[in-house]
């Protein structure tokens, strides 16, 4: 029975059964598409949401730092990524290639990871949207009271859980319940859409960052590494590690990339094109916004939902034009990002559903929309609820431990297929072989590893859930 745990599927199984269920889709996103769909994600995911936290929580203006060491370690895992796509170009990202390298066991664990990845960085977004909405609406004298309009919970590593006063984040459970309508609907984004809202994006992230170069004032980035404050993780070298592990969250555009590879011409050599495209850009990007943010706008400020917008307000009424253009980017970038994560998780629930590790349910598409009607419904009231009451701090960091996670499992992967069967076909090959996925491997565990406490033990009380659903249910009905 114990080997029925680490069985796995063939390579070639895996592309016919993507062939047998492509049924008239076209392959047609080209590297280019890639490229711009995976910086919508990794940009409207995290800069203009989880920067301004991170600085304020761990890292203060070396926030920048922590972006340098989590882009090396994520260019570590995106090689490792482009590796794995390039050989199954298929939709269910890290867990499609985890059941075809470790086995289902693997798969599964990697599976209700990506669920957690998915579910809360679709409501971690929603919240920074909700914070981009009602400042946006401020500017127009439309107000928003916080008690509808900020999570009735409160949450700081130092004392724990609080209560706010407020009663629900109302626009963030709306912007998720609005996305997964559409979803249902069957009104997906295009490629030209979202390279639209992208480009977007991008301008208006190019005029902050030349606006903002004539407002830094060089007093806000002294200390530029605060010191710490007697806690692992609260400030000093240790909360460069921390907010580097925190941040990490951003990068989960990775898995959207991949996913896509069945739509997309020529996947071997155009998604890895796409992975590592968009992690450079999205990288430096990254850093040259977090140190525009911390020297317009002193660190401890930054506590906010929309750091981008207070850095915005603290440029001065000269500036007032600035204002909307910044918050209307970022609410349209935001909301396409949370459409697109609504729909990676349905993805993911199809593929696990199609090996039978769901219930058959979580597969079944509309006859008339062809959308997944009650997988994409069940993830928007899970992912509103959490949106509506818990704080961006608790749900950015799952996310981020999460996607480390999902990372460690894809570098070990590539490791074991390249030992197991050095024979098989690659389109495209990770350099430095061991070198690259040990390094992916020690570098996302050591920013895990910098994670708070209490996010371990989310993180493993999630996957004890798993264990259960998987050993009661799963892995009875599991095919392969």
């Amino acid at each position: 029975m114990t080997g029925n745990l680490f069985k796995r599927k063939n390579i070639e199984q895996i592309a016919r059964e993507a062939d047998a269920e492509q049924r008239g889709l076209k392959r047609t996103l080209s590297a280019v598409d890639l490229v711009s769909l995976g910086i919508g994600i990794i940009i409207g995911a995290g800069i203009f949401v989880v920067t301004g936290q991170a600085a304020a929580m761990y890292a203060g203006p070396a926030l920048s730092l922590s972006f340098v060491l989590s882009g090396i370690g994520c260019v570590f895992a995106g090689l490792c990524y482009a590796e794995m796509a390039s050989m199954i170009p298929v939709s269910g990202s890290a867990y499609t290639y985890s059941y075809a390298t470790m086995g289902q066991f693997i798969a599964w664990i990697i599976g209700w990871d990506l669920i957690l990845e998915y579910l809360f960085a679709s409501s971690t977004v929603a919240v920074g949207w909700s914070g981009y909405m009602v400042s946006f609406l401020k500017d127009f004298g439309i107000f928003i009271p916080d008690i509808a309009a900020k999570a009735p919970l409160s949450f700081d590593h130092i004392h724990g859980w609080g209560f706010t006063g407020a009663v629900l984040n109302l626009p963030a459970v709306f912007i998720v319940l609005a996305a997964a309508v559409v979803l249902i609907a069957g009104i997906r984004e295009s490629a030209t859409a979202n390279s639209i809202i992208v480009i977007v994006k991008l301008t208006v992230l190019f005029v902050f960052i030349g606006a903002g170069l004539f407002y830094i004032n060089m007093d806000n980035w002294d200390p530029f590494i605060p010191p710490n404050e007697g806690a692992f993780g609260h400030f000093g070298w240790s909360g460069v590690l921390r907010g580097a592990g925190v941040i990490f969250f951003a990068y989960i555009g990775f898995d959207a990339v991949s996913t896509a590879a069945q739509e997309t011409k020529n996947p071997q050599r155009n998604v890895p094109i796409g992975i590592l495209g968009s992690l450079f850009v999205a990288t430096l990007l990254y850093i040259t916004v977090s140190l525009v943010l911390t020297g317009v706008v002193k660190y401890d400020l930054l506590h906010v939902p929309d750091p981008i917008a207070v850095a915005v307000d603290y440029m001065g009424e000269g500036l007032y034009w600035l204002r909307p253009l910044i918050k209307i980017g970022a609410i349209a970038g935001l909301t396409s990002v949370v459409m697109v994560l609504l729909f990676g998780q349905t993805r993911i629930f199809y593929a696990m559903s199609r090996d039978r590790m769901l219930p058959e349910k979580f597969s079944e598409v509309h006859t008339n929309r062809r959308t997944p009607v009650f997988a994409t419904a069940l993830t928007g009231v899970v992912a509103a609820f959490f949106a509506g009451i818990f704080p961006i701090g608790i749900l950015g960091e799952l996310v981020s431990i999460g996607t480390l996670l999902a990372f460690v499992i894809v570098c070990a992967g590539v490791l074991a297929l390249r030992y197991r069967e050095p024979g098989l076909k690659r389109p495209f090959k990770a350099p430095l072989f061991p070198f690259v996925p040990i390094m992916g491997i020690l570098v996302s565990l050591v920013q895990m590893a910098a994670l708070p406490l209490d996010t371990w033990i989310r993180l493993l009380l999630w996957m004890a859930v798993g264990f259960v659903i998987y050993f009661l249910y799963s892995r009875k009905r599991a095919v392969v």
